[in-house]
């Protein structure tokens, strides 16, 4: 049996992303007084004491989108709702009953919805009277809470688990054995890229550029295994970001980068390479990750030249990534996504290559003999005089030198491009540490009687 599943429905701006955050414990969707600022789906699962739920974030329904995207953000609610084991009804207590709150109320009576009534913004006990206005909707007395301060919090949690008792699973949700982020800037096809990888409408498509504003986690099973693909903002300029949202938005871009495995980096085939596409690509190759170049749009790209010739295109404006693998798409049509899900899982496994000390000294005894990229100073030529791997995901290998300060960037650059070779890790990035052999020495003498 799946998991239970507990969606959070309310007009704009009564405090729903306010409301997940605080029952999970951490900020998960992005909290902006402006209305309307989740348009898709956000969720996240809620455990307690081995059991657990999985709470869905919706977009304010009625809201007038600045974007003219209202339409869309009802049907992702929509799609919560009827996917829901129980709702929770949001309100403002401040502003009572309003003409929206009814439309809601039509709109749970007629799915026969399983329904709490939760009164936010009921700072202070003076407020909690007003709660009684909402009896009318008829789903009972509203629970007053203040998501903001986490006033009845655990109220509200007993509460939900009660109502879910008969659902219940203690299955904990299978732990993903995957996680790929899509980034890139503003309308380069990534919310294409994840429905076709979904098989649904999982978030929001439209031609509107900066559609996306939240770092969407989107869970599918591929061979009976859980992977997560992370749906992100467009990045554009700093100095061209409007507001808030945009920033918090261009903040969780970044943060989905580093908790990934893998990267998607998506280029716009229709469009020149910019100065944020080749930020992108310094801040993925800074972070060590593996990815995979995604050209999508390329059915409609303007005298689309051979793929080799915009391969050669990208390697020479995308140096920092020259490792990643190119693929190409239409993300629309879905064409070539599930290819590129199969290379992702060939590169997660190429980063989570565990090299022995013997083969790896082999390979730097190479390097050595071919005495390329190192530069001799007062100090002497660069020397290695073992290394051992320390960690995966990334390959990370810790050099034990003559002298650390012999290794500056492009010598360790050289060597790790060696390694990708000699070590048949050719496609994914490789993090070098140097260590004074003197000092681990030292460390190994016995102390004197």
């Amino acid at each position: 049996m799946g998991l239970p599943t507990v969606a959070i429905v309310g007009r704009p701006n009564v405090g729903k992303s306010s409301l997940l955050n605080a029952l999970a414990g951490e900020m998960i969707s992005i909290v902006e007084p402006t209305a309307g600022v989740t348009r898709d789906r956000v969720s996240t699962f809620i455990s307690r004491d081995d059991r657990y739920f999985e709470l869905i974030d919706t977009g304010g329904y009625g809201i007038v989108d600045s974007d003219e995207l209202s339409e869309h953000i009802e049907g992702q609610i929509f799609q919560a709702i009827t996917s829901a084991t129980l709702v929770l009804f949001m309100v403002d207590i401040r502003d009572g009953v309003t003409p929206l709150d009814k439309k809601i109320t039509q709109l749970l009576r007629k799915h026969n919805l399983d329904v709490i009534g939760v009164a936010n913004k009921a700072d202070s006990a003076k407020l909690f009277p007003g709660a009684g206005e909402f009896t009318r909707l008829g789903f009972g007395e509203f629970l007053c809470i203040s998501a903001q301060n986490n006033l009845n919090k655990t109220v509200l949690m007993d509460e939900i688990f009660e109502r879910l008792a008969e659902h219940e699973t203690t299955d904990a949700p299978p732990e993903p054995v995957m996680k790929i982020a899509m980034v890139g800037k503003r309308n380069a096809g990534k919310s294409s890229i994840v429905n076709a990888i979904a098989g649904t409408e999982r978030v929001i498509v439209s031609e509107v550029p900066g559609t996306t504003r939240d770092a969407v986690d989107v869970r599918i099973e591929k061979d009976g295994k859980t992977i997560i693909v992370i749906d992100t903002a467009g990045v554009r300029k700093k100095a061209k970001m409007a507001d808030n949202i945009e920033f918090y938005s261009y903040v969780r871009a970044t943060r989905s980068v580093q908790r990934a495995d893998v990267v998607w980096f998506l280029v716009d085939a229709t469009v020149p390479l910019s100065q944020v596409d080749k930020r992108l690509a310094r801040l993925i190759a800074e972070e060590f990750k593996s990815c995979i170049i995604v050209v999508n749009k390329w059915d409609l790209a303007k005298d689309s030249a051979a793929t080799g010739d915009y391969e050669d295109y990208l390697t020479q404006m995308l140096p920092a990534l020259k490792y990643a693998p190119i693929a190409f798409t239409t993300a629309i049509e879905g064409r070539n996504v599930q290819a590129v899900l199969d290379l992702s899982a060939e590169l997660f496994k190429q980063a989570n290559t565990r090299i022995g000390t013997g083969r790896m000294n082999k390979a730097f005894e190479i390097i050595r003999d071919e005495r390329t990229g190192a530069k001799r100073t007062g100090s002497g030529w660069p020397r290695v005089y073992y290394a051992t791997q320390i960690a995966t995901n990334p390959v990370t290998i810790l050099m034990f030198v003559n002298n650390p300060k012999l290794f500056d960037e492009g010598y360790r650059r050289y060597i790790a491009s060696r390694l990708q070779t000699l070590l048949r890790v050719g496609e994914v990035p490789v993090r070098l540490c140097a260590r004074s052999h003197r000092s681990d020495s030292k460390s190994k003498k016995k102390p004197k009687a």
